[in-house]
């Protein structure tokens, strides 16, 4: 078995676990980082990337060159309800640099946070190697044992992160408890084609008890069809044909494309949707960040972008630390303090969006429902929409960099 050694291993290579492993690197701090697939191309991620994200990537000194990147830009969010048309979000007043939302494939968004951090000689990236099971000493974490392609390695670190994600190993390992807060509903995810004349939005549409969001990528639409928790095997068995009805009868102006785009099933990918979190975040050596310390509902499109703030006080927080030496048990506790205000603010938003509107408009219902009055309020006085897009947009407690480069 291979043994390494760093400062920090940081278990996943998803947004958190990359911009946590930049912002380490590019302090100083000798860090490795774990990615259990050989590229991050991979479809049906969190491609949005919220002003908060990209207002991460001015303070980092980033952000002229990421935009050179291919991507659309939304600034406006509607929904339609049977034949009328609701706005309700506005994000060209926020108070940061962008102003939009930049829909951005993840795996462009991951290679480019990779390219830079490979810049520093003290970040390694490990790729096609899982994490699989804790190290332990003297009642601390020390790192991990890893599988990679020649075989075993032991990897022992000051500091280990469980990044990777909601089906985190690291996070069964620990022993940590979690407190799954429920989510009714499933999302199946599938591309249409794009058609000159098509507007450039997010388009949801709720119509005869289901609802369909619509996401503009340039030249293509990424849907979401929202179905009941667990459905996903009984649409399949119902067959393909009566599938695209489904399609069509919510696709709006897309439906003539229905039939052409989807031919198999295998076009359609199943998220299944958690909604998390754990009561502690961390063990003595072992910290939980991301979607591994909180798993988010897709409502609002925001859990890329609250783990890379998890990521980024976690940097503010125990960067000056690791640059000295080993974090205490008190230091990793302070980054579960700093962000559990955002996460339970955010969590609770999506529970009540979830169980009081989806659960009875879409998931109990073939019905069109009518209406609800803040989605009235908020179309009607155009000031009202910089309120969700604010909430949205940058979140509860929105971090900045601090860790200084050295």
């Amino acid at each position: 078995m291979e043994n390494l050694s760093t400062t920090c291993v940081i278990a996943g290579g998803g947004p958190a676990g990359m911009m946590l492993g930049y912002l380490l690197a590019r302090a100083g701090v000798d860090v490795t980082v774990l990615e259990k697939h050989q590229d991050f191309l991979r479809d049906f991620r969190g491609d949005t990337v919220h002003p908060s994200t990209l207002q991460v990537m001015h303070e980092l000194g980033l952000l002229e060159e990421f935009l050179k990147l291919p991507h659309s830009r939304i600034t406006r969010v509607g929904i339609d309800i049977g034949d009328r048309h609701f706005q309700f979000g506005d994000l060209s007043h926020l108070p940061t640099v962008c102003k939009f939302i930049a829909m951005m494939p993840q795996w462009d968004f991951l290679d480019f946070l990779a390219g830079k951090a490979r810049q520093f000689p003290n970040f390694h990236l490990l790729m096609q190697t899982e994490a699989k099971d804790l190290l332990a000493q003297n009642d601390r974490i020390a790192g991990i044992v890893a599988t990679g392609p020649q075989g075993h390695l032991q990897i022992r670190a000051g500091l280990t992160v469980a990044a990777d994600g909601r089906g985190s190993i690291l996070r069964d390992k620990s022993g940590l408890k979690v407190n799954d807060l429920g989510a009714p509903f499933d999302v199946l995810w599938l591309r249409l084609p794009m058609q000159p004349g098509d507007p450039v939005d997010v388009i949801g549409r709720l119509q005869g008890g289901q609802m369909f969001v619509m996401l503009y990528r340039g030249d293509y639409w990424q849907c979401a069809l929202v179905i009941p928790k667990g459905a996903h095997d009984a649409i399949k068995a119902e067959g393909l044909s009566k599938f695209r009805a489904r399609l069509k009868a919510i696709a709006g102006f897309a439906a003539d494309r229905v039939d052409q785009a989807i031919t198999d099933f295998d076009q359609v990918k199943l998220l299944t949707v958690a909604v998390n979190r754990l009561e502690e975040w961390a063990r003595p050596g072992l910290l939980c960040i991301g979607d591994a310390a909180h798993a988010m509902s897709p409502v609002g499109g925001v859990g890329i972008n609250l783990a890379i703030q998890d990521a980024v006080a976690t940097a503010n927080i125990l960067g000056p630390v690791l640059q000295k030496g080993v974090p205490k048990f008190s230091d990793l506790k302070k980054v579960q303090a700093r962000r559990m205000f955002p996460t339970r603010i955010i969590q609770a938003f999506q529970l009540l969006v979830q169980n009081r509107f989806l659960e009875p408009a879409v998931l109990k219902s073939d019905r069109t429902p009518n209406p609800p009055w803040f989605l009235k309020l908020f179309d009607r006085y155009p000031l009202l929409r910089r309120i969700p897009a604010r909430f949205v947009g940058m979140g509860p407690r929105p971090e900045h960099v601090k860790l200084a480069k050295k």
